[in-house]
């Protein structure tokens, strides 16, 4: 081929590109634009959506055991299931409202609090109500708003983290039934993992607050089934359970048989003398009895947080490690742990590569901002962006959060109501 052929095929290659190239922005722009749209969508419907925080104020005495607050949690599940539809998600912007169970400790004096849509709050108290009728349910300010929004700054500092399971969400962590709370007849017999954090909070002092927040949402059906059917897999791998054949494409089949002119026999099975269930251990059957009763019941997709705050003048830091010890309570090793998500942890480990450590200060400052920023507006750890959540059934989140009377749980902070207040009775003349 001559200079100029190739000079000439050149020339029209470079016409075609003037001319042609912007067909590949389509494909190239199209992730972002989605994401950016779908992003605005959501932002304008969130403005619009009314939120009120429910603060539960308990009995002075109360016998209900965990397992009352298990099935609050089922009722709350099948109250706040609301999926939007494909109208719903890509035009109004609407996605599944969450839940937020919180407890925080101001001054050392706890609160318990339920935020939630104003479109649910009935449907709420009622769930809390039915297993808790001697509480007290009142609509109360927004604690956050009673601290600088600016933490951290000269005057305020913080300690905070996101957490994550340590294994796959399949496992289940440590719950109430493990903690002998049921097979205790005598109240004061019973073990509550709550009562260690109620009892540090206590000790937090005025100018210090330490808040946990956990927030719930309810998923989706097709995620869900997604879900439960790649747990059932995972069973089936640990039940050591031979794999299903997978069948063959038709046209490889028929390839296969023009081929050879055999048609495919399926090979003999081999048939073990013990089965494979009969060779596990006493703790690989309890690992997979655990996964079972994990899927078995309502999940939701969850985030888990906390932040220690304060004056720098009282400010103690290592008080964060009361909501660790926590936590810790509902490790199970050969199950599954909650631990600090790394990315989001407060504490900003020195690089071995010197010159990083520079801005060191500045990349924990960002990390601080961004982490209280997510807690005020109850987003997940990575928003507006997925990831960073988990599943957790009613049971999990019961034994995370509960009411614990005060036979169980005698924390001199707990906020306790002495009798419920009444309404007027209806027979009661008026003018």
């Amino acid at each position: 081929m001559s200079s100029s052929e190739i000079y000439l095929i050149l020339n029209y290659l470079l016409q075609a590109i003037e001319s042609w190239w912007w067909i590949v922005l389509p494909f190239i722009l199209w992730r972002p634009f989605k994401f950016f749209y779908r992003w605005w969508r959501i932002d304008e419907w969130l403005k619009k959506q009314k939120m009120v925080l429910l603060e539960i104020k308990l009995p002075k005495e109360s016998l209900k055991p965990i397992r009352a607050m298990e099935s609050v949690m089922a009722g709350l599940h099948g109250t706040t299931y609301h999926p939007p539809d494909w109208w719903e998600t890509w035009i109004d912007g609407q996605i599944q409202l969450s839940l937020s169970f919180e407890i925080a400790s101001i001054g050392g004096k706890h609160h318990f609090f339920i935020r939630v849509g104003t479109g649910y709050r009935d449907a709420v108290e009622s769930s809390i109500y039915s297993q808790y009728p001697e509480a007290e349910i009142e609509e109360a300010d927004d604690y956050i708003k009673y601290v600088p929004q600016s933490i951290p700054n000269k005057d305020w500092d913080l300690f905070a983290a996101d957490y994550k399971l340590l294994k796959d969400d399949h496992y289940p962590i440590k719950t109430y039934p493990k903690f002998e709370t049921e097979r205790e007849v005598k109240e004061e017999k019973r073990i509550d993992p709550m009562a260690a954090l109620l009892e540090g909070m206590a000790k937090i002092k005025p100018g210090e607050q330490l808040w946990v927040q956990i927030t719930a949402e309810p998923i989706s059906e097709i995620p869900l089934k997604a879900w439960i059917a790649k747990g059932e897999v995972l069973r089936d791998k640990l039940a050591r359970r031979p794999e299903k054949p997978k069948q063959k494409p038709m046209i490889r089949e028929a390839a296969e048989i023009l081929i050879t002119g055999k048609i495919g026999e399926a090979p003999p099975e081999e048939k073990e003398i013990i089965p494979p269930e009969m060779k596990l251990t006493p703790g690989e059957r309890e690992v997979i009895m655990g996964l079972e009763e994990k899927i078995s019941k309502p999940v939701f997709k969850t985030n888990i947080r906390f932040i220690y705050l304060g004056k720098k003048d009282v400010w103690f830091k290592p008080n964060f490690r009361l909501v660790l010890s926590f936590f810790n309570t509902y490790t199970t090793l050969h199950m599954n742990a909650l631990v600090p998500l790394g990315k989001t942890f407060t504490k900003i480990h020195k690089h071995w590569f010197l010159p990083i450590n520079i801005i060191r200060p500045r990349r924990h400052y960002l990390r601080s901002r961004k982490i209280f920023r997510n807690y005020i507006k109850r987003f997940t750890p990575f928003f507006p962006r997925g990831g960073g959540t988990f599943v957790l059934n009613i049971e999990e989140l019961a034994s995370l959060f509960h009411f614990p009377s005060k036979t169980v749980a005698p924390a001199p902070g707990v906020s306790r109501i002495e009798a419920k207040k009444q309404g007027m009775p209806p027979e009661l003349p008026t003018e």
